[in-house]
């Protein structure tokens, strides 16, 4: 076996498998109407490869289980919540660490103890829940991203940085006293999983002190943000993934992560603070909403996994391979015709649908299309990032303002699918690219006021025939 080879195989091996559906053409069209043509409301036993999400979908190590057999369910002090706590502090360095169930109820103890109405929340790019938490708040989520985030093709490398100028005038504009938060996103998931540099993290956090703003960390990613830092930024390449990722911490004046993504469990995420009256504000939510202080609506079940998760996913040849297979899918994906964002991410590749389907305008959502085709033709679940997502509607659902771009994310679980699978989803999209012309746009027929994407409900817009027929 070649060395170069070797250094990107899987460090594991499969010892427990699960089936997966295989449904037939009349199934899946069956399935899709009655989910509203939304496949977050697919069964799960509707989906042959499901690639919705990243989060809390991997496969835990037999070390994790090993140590999920010893978890302490003490309502107080468990020793769970020690060997938990030690392993986060040690990979942050932060005082103090909450535990959460999820990162969004981190978001929200957070962001509700950081906010007030009126204020305005600066990110390279709010993902949705962290949008919705901001606005919840009464507060403004405004997005800056690096300009070079805006040309999908092209190589730069961390294109998920925060645009540190439009940061600069904001602060010291007229705005500068209503900005309540910086806070970053590593990886930048909302901007085509890209990552943000340490160059960027420093720049970021100096400005942020010299205007007296709290720079906190959505760290979500953090080691795969990290891994990319290390291939990508000079002066990194002898660094380790953890090493990288601690100093990436030490930055910021605080954290929100969901450790259902580098954690590598089911469930999970923390809060980490350097303020202790901070921490006293965030502590008294927890405990009223969540739990104890020292479970956060955690079993200790759950916290063991996640210690030996933190541990596992800074390991360099996890990460190595992990990169590897996305970017082998991307080269996949980009032979049969279908536009990614370059350069590939980790955690997910995506598809540039308003390119493959020139012929959908963005009120009938390019993206959204293609994903559901992704389904009728192979089963294949993903989530759009388009404008049904991200556009502006009037209140009969019409949109108003379209969306930057036109994508599709396929994220990848983690150590779940193997080449073989993930080159399925290639041949799948290869079939599409062939005639996209016969891919038809959809319409809303109902929707919720916030976080629209995951309840609407839509049905396919009518086949005008062919142009001699109208």
């Amino acid at each position: 076996m070649s060395t170069d080879l070797q250094k990107t195989l899987p460090p594991y091996r499969i010892k427990v498998v699960e089936s997966i559906p295989l449904l037939s053409r009349e199934e899946r069209q069956r399935a899709l109407a009655e989910a509203g043509y939304n496949p977050f409301n697919l069964r799960a036993d509707q989906i042959t490869i499901d690639l919705l999400s990243d989060s809390g979908t991997g496969a835990t190590s037999a070390a994790q289980e090993a140590g999920a057999a010893l978890g302490d369910e003490s309502y107080a002090g468990a020793r769970s919540w020690f060997r938990f706590h030690d392993e986060v502090r040690d990979l942050t360095g932060y005082p103090h660490i909450l535990p959460v169930h999820q990162g969004r109820a981190g978001e929200r103890i957070l962001l509700s103890s950081l906010l007030e109405p009126g204020q305005i929340c600066l990110s390279n790019t709010h993902f949705d829940t962290t949008h919705a938490n901001v606005a919840l708040v009464g507060a403004e989520p405004r997005d800056l991203p690096c300009p070079e985030a805006a040309d999908l093709d092209s190589a730069y490398p961390f294109k998920g940085n925060l645009d540190l100028d439009a940061v600069q005038r904001t602060l010291a504009g007229p705005d500068g006293g209503r900005v309540g938060l910086v806070l970053m996103t590593i990886t930048n998931n909302g901007l085509g999983a890209q990552p943000v540099s340490m160059a960027n993290l420093e720049a970021a956090s100096a400005l942020c002190r010299r205007h007296g703003v709290p720079f906190f960390l959505d760290g979500a990613r953090f080691a795969e943000n990290a891994w990319l830092v290390g291939q990508r930024e000079p002066g990194y390449g002898d660094w380790t993934p953890r090493q990288i990722a601690a100093r990436a911490f030490q930055l910021a004046d605080g954290c929100v992560v969901s450790l259902k993504k580098d954690g590598l469990s089911a469930i999970g995420g923390f809060i980490g603070l350097r303020d202790e009256e901070l921490h006293a504000v965030c502590e008294a939510n927890l405990i009223a909403t969540e739990g104890f202080s020292t479970y956060g609506g955690l079993a200790g079940h759950d916290l063991e996994r996640l210690a030996q998760g933190l541990r596992e996913v800074v390991e360099p040849r996890y990460l190595q391979a992990r990169a590897a297979a996305t970017a082998r899918m991307a080269r996949s994906i980009n032979k049969a015709g279908v536009d990614t964002v370059q350069p590939p991410g980790i955690h997910a590749l995506y598809l540039n649908a308003g390119r493959l389907l020139s012929h959908l305008p963005p009120h009938q959502f390019p993206g959204h299309a293609l994903g559901c085709q992704l389904y009728l033709d192979g089963a294949i679940r993903c989530a759009e990032l388009g404008s049904l997502y991200l556009g502006g509607m009037d209140d009969q659902h019409r949109l108003v303002a379209p969306a930057p771009f036109e994508l599709v994310r396929l994220a990848i679980p983690r150590r779940v699918y193997t080449d073989t699978h993930l080159g399925y989803v290639a041949e799948v999209l290869a079939g599409i690219a062939k005639h996209p012309e016969r891919v038809r746009g959809y319409r809303i027929v109902s929707a919720p006021r916030l976080l629209r994407h995951f309840k609407v409900r839509l049905e396919p817009v009518p086949d005008p025939g062919p142009a001699s027929e109208r």
